[in-house]
Parts: structure tokens; C-alpha cells; sequence
């Protein structure tokens, strides 16, 4: 993000300082505030503070994959989701497919 220039910091105080919603706060005020663990319940404290993508039934394992540029352009352009799109269509491969056995060509068994 850029900084802002000389007039914009000027203009931005400006607006800040007529604006009784964006006051800073006193010492005495900043004294008196706790953390949101010490003053909120529990529960809500917690539903807050979750963080990050909900926690898969299957965990993944992260690999190095060597594919053409082609392809991972391709999967990429779908957009958000694209590791998960290549997921699948490699579980289809093997549905589709079978299990090869590896180094052999063959399918395996199961």
C-alpha cells in the first residue's frame, strides 16, 4: 500500500480531528481496556477468535508434482479452488483408470 503523500496525511488529520467518531482515545480510556478473552463469554470469544479453513475429514498431503505449464495454467485459470479441481480429476483418473502399480505399467489389485 502506498504511503500517503504530504497533502493526503494533512487532509486525512484534518478530517479525523472534526470527525467526534474517530476522537483518539484518552491514557485514562486505553487504561481502562482489557483484552476480549478477559470481557467476552467464552463461547463468543472463541466463535471470534476460529481462524483459517475448517478443519477437513481427510487430510491432504502436500507433494512436489512436475506438470506441464500448459496444465497447471489451465487448472489456474478456474480461479480460487484449482488444487482441489486437480484433486479430483486425479481421483476420477483412478476411478477411470485403476491403480497402476508403480515403475510396473500394470494395475494393481484392490
Amino acid at each position: 500500500m502506498p504511503l500517503l503523500s504530504e497533502a493526503e496525511e494533512t487532509a486525512l488529520q484534518h478530517r479525523m480531528a472534526v470527525d467526534p467518531d474517530a476522537r483518539e482515545l484518552t491514557a485514562d480510556e486505553l487504561g481502562r481496556m482489557r483484552p476480549a478473552r478477559e470481557v467476552l463469554p467464552p463461547a463468543l470469544f472463541a466463535a471470534l477468535v476460529k481462524r483459517g479453513r475448517p478443519k477437513s475429514e481427510t487430510k491432504r498431503v502436500p507433494v512436489t508434482l512436475r506438470v506441464d505449464p500448459s496444465v497447471l495454467d489451465a487448472y489456474k485459470a478456474g480461479g480460487p479452488g484449482w488444487q482441489t479441481r486437480m484433486n479430483a480429476a486425479l481421483a476420477q483418473g483412478i476411478e477411470v483408470h485403476g491403480v497402476l502399480v508403480s515403475g510396473t505399467g500394470r494395475r494393481g489389485e484392490g
